[in-house]
């Protein structure tokens, strides 16, 4: 019995075999456009590229939260910027209002337009949101001011930026749609100014008149234009 073998033909096929095996390996790495795709290409620096992979990944996204931030911050800052005008607008009615040459008629009409503006500066606050988020008071409460943001930037817990709770509308801002003009006479009989020691009070109605932060024994003068009732100081 015999048995024949033939040594360069199984060198060959072999050889042939690593061949083909190489060029996978090649056509995989054109493909995918990596070096390592496996373990066995290389395991430290595969550890090392996945890591390095992740991190780009969260860097990118990191970047998309930012661009969204930037975006939300726009629209905030566009309608703040339409408040702005609009309060503008109410001062110089407001000392439109503040002249004599200003009469009772035009400071009521002057009174309404106010209003009318005020209610617009709400409008803008209750209207302005990105995706659903109200950005300049608390939702459709007037009360509250918007929530506060976080913009997660990094991949890292810290890599936040806080943008602070706002709330701009007339509450917020320390007025109110009423009674911003009035018009002289009756409905001014309680509107004093005081600066120091000075105490001015417009109007002809007959209130009683109460000034607060004086002892007793207090000299004050008082002039009186167009004012009858009493006058009461208190410490």
């Amino acid at each position: 019995m015999r048995i024949n073998t033939n040594i360069a033909s199984l060198n060959a096929r072999e050889a042939a075999t690593n061949t083909q095996n190489k060029i996978a390996s090649s056509l995989e790495k054109l493909s995918t456009g990596l070096k390592i795709n496996k373990a066995s290409d290389d395991a430290s620096g595969l550890a090392i590229a996945d890591k390095l992979r992740t991190q780009a990944s969260s860097i990118g996204q990191g970047i998309d939260n930012g661009n969204s931030a930037v975006s939300l911050i726009q629209i905030a800052d566009k309608s703040m910027s339409e408040q702005s005008n609009i309060l503008d607008v109410v001062k110089a009615k407001l000392i439109q209002a503040n002249t004599d040459t200003t009469s009772d008629a035009g400071r009521e009409a002057i009174r309404k337009d106010i209003n009318k503006l005020l209610e617009q500066l709400d409008n803008i606050a209750q209207q302005t949101n990105y995706n659903g988020t109200t950005l300049l008071q608390g939702g459709y409460d007037e009360t509250q001011g918007s929530n506060q943001l976080s913009f997660q930037i990094g991949g890292n817990k810290d890599d936040i930026i806080q943008a602070e709770s706002i709330q701009s509308n007339t509450l917020g801002l320390g007025g109110g749609t009423e009674e911003l003009v009035q018009t002289s006479g009756a409905s001014d009989r309680n509107n004093i100014v005081s600066q120091g020691t000075s105490i001015v009070v417009t109007g002809d109605g007959t209130n009683d008149i109460t000034i607060d932060g004086f002892s007793s024994g207090t000299s004050l003068d008082v002039n009186l234009s167009g004012i009858s009732g009493a006058i009461t100081f208190s410490g």
